[in-house]
């Protein structure tokens, strides 16, 4: 039985998976070797922005796969789509963030990101934000201030400090000695929480009073998922180095890290600042291409800010304490981490997948393909709402 070789060969992350055994996905549904349907309300955390199997991403997959696939380490070949790619970024970004380093994940990202930071300053020290999620690697630990997750895993990455999310008084740790600030647009483990009181601003302020650099994590909040294509676009702030990851692959494995010229030209010295085997491989960024030029044509940014309406407006129970977040980067706040934990174990038994968030445990996450409609959403929230009634 493949459940039972799952968990004898599979390394596992928890003691208790919720072990759908995958038949195929389609669009806005996820279906089991049983023939179930599900309704997809977490889109693989985030990442199947545009649904399961998009077509444009398949058929760009498919294409790249009759010319080549990997050839060489990243950056020494000269490869049409990692190519075409970076350019479309640097027209997607704001400012003179223009030149993209290409990896593999978002917590890769996150570790290039704090090298190059390093290196263009030639300053020791990161400021990170208390209850952060940047990834999971040694560095990208060394930046989450949790210690039920991080504790197991000391020594971790010296000379990092952390800040309080939205507390201005803090921003006075950021120093001449610190290399950069790190911190989530909107803060996703934690809660999606949004930045308040012009908060990111502050923070900008503060990096260029001292000379750090900014770095926004837009893994999750980047490509549509808030309603623009890039989070931090709603606070009027632009930083210096963005991270991304998650939705830019359309499904597909993929992180990067986008800078100015002046900092990312810092990566050469010295030379191979930053190497990857297979970061930017030439069918992960066909299908990232694809994904972007899908999100534009059918400008989901505006759909994302549509559907939110659609899930406030309909999404109202006495257990639903609050609704936070932006766009379709939504976490529905219970009164108790119990009630949140029914919610998502019985709207999965009723064919509808909800998710945790990893710290606040009162929370649910809506995180949709943005390219579920209306109907579909009513029908998710239908049944989060029969749920809560019978809870």
């Amino acid at each position: 039985m493949i459940e039972q070789d799952f968990k004898k060969y599979q390394a596992q992350t928890s003691t208790q998976p919720l072990g759908l055994n995958i038949s195929h996905a389609k669009g806005s549904y996820i279906y089991d070797t049983a023939g179930k349907a599900y309704l997809d309300f977490v889109a693989g955390v985030s990442a199947n922005v545009i649904g399961h199997q998009p077509q444009p991403v398949v058929d760009a997959v498919k294409s790249q796969l009759n010319k080549y696939m990997h050839v060489m380490v990243y950056g020494e070949f000269i490869q049409e789509p990692q190519v075409v790619l970076c350019q479309k970024l640097a027209g997607l970004f704001p400012g003179d963030l223009s030149v993209t380093y290409l990896v593999n994940s978002g917590t890769e990202a996150t570790e290039g990101a704090i090298k190059l930071a390093k290196l263009y300053t030639g300053r020791p020290n990161i400021v990170a934000a208390q209850r952060s999620y940047h990834g999971n690697t040694q560095g990208s630990m060394s930046v989450m201030d949790y210690p039920e997750r991080k504790n197991p895993f000391l020594p971790l990455i010296p000379g990092v400090s952390f800040i309080h999310f939205n507390n201005v008084d803090d921003l006075q740790k950021i120093t001449s000695q610190t290399a950069a600030v790190i911190l989530e647009t909107i803060q996703g483990g934690a809660g999606f929480i949004e930045p308040q009181n012009d908060y990111l601003k502050a923070v900008r302020k503060r990096c260029d009073e001292s000379g750090a650099l900014l770095i926004l994590d837009e893994i999750q909040t980047g490509f549509a998922r808030t309603g623009k294509m890039f989070g931090f676009e709603h606070y009027d702030v632009i930083p210096d180095i963005v991270i991304t990851g998650k939705a830019l692959g359309g499904g597909m494995p993929i992180g990067a890290f986008t800078s100015t010229p002046e900092i990312m030209q810092r990566l050469t010295n010295p030379a191979m600042g930053h190497i990857t085997t297979f970061g930017g491989h030439p069918v992960i960024a066909s299908a990232a291409l694809a994904t972007l030029n899908y999100i534009e044509e059918y400008n989901l940014t505006e759909e994302t800010l549509h559907k939110e309406q659609i899930i406030r407006k309909h999404l109202k129970h006495p257990k639903i304490k609050e609704i936070r977040g932006r766009g379709l980067m939504l976490a529905l706040m219970m009164e108790t981490p119990e009630q949140a934990n029914n919610l998502v174990l019985k709207a999965l038994d009723k064919g509808l997948i909800l998710f945790w968030l990893l710290y606040e445990k009162r929370a649910v996450r809506v995180t949709p393909p943005l390219t579920i409609d209306d109907d579909e959403l009513m029908k998710g929230i239908d049944v989060i709402l029969s749920i809560l009634n019978d809870i």
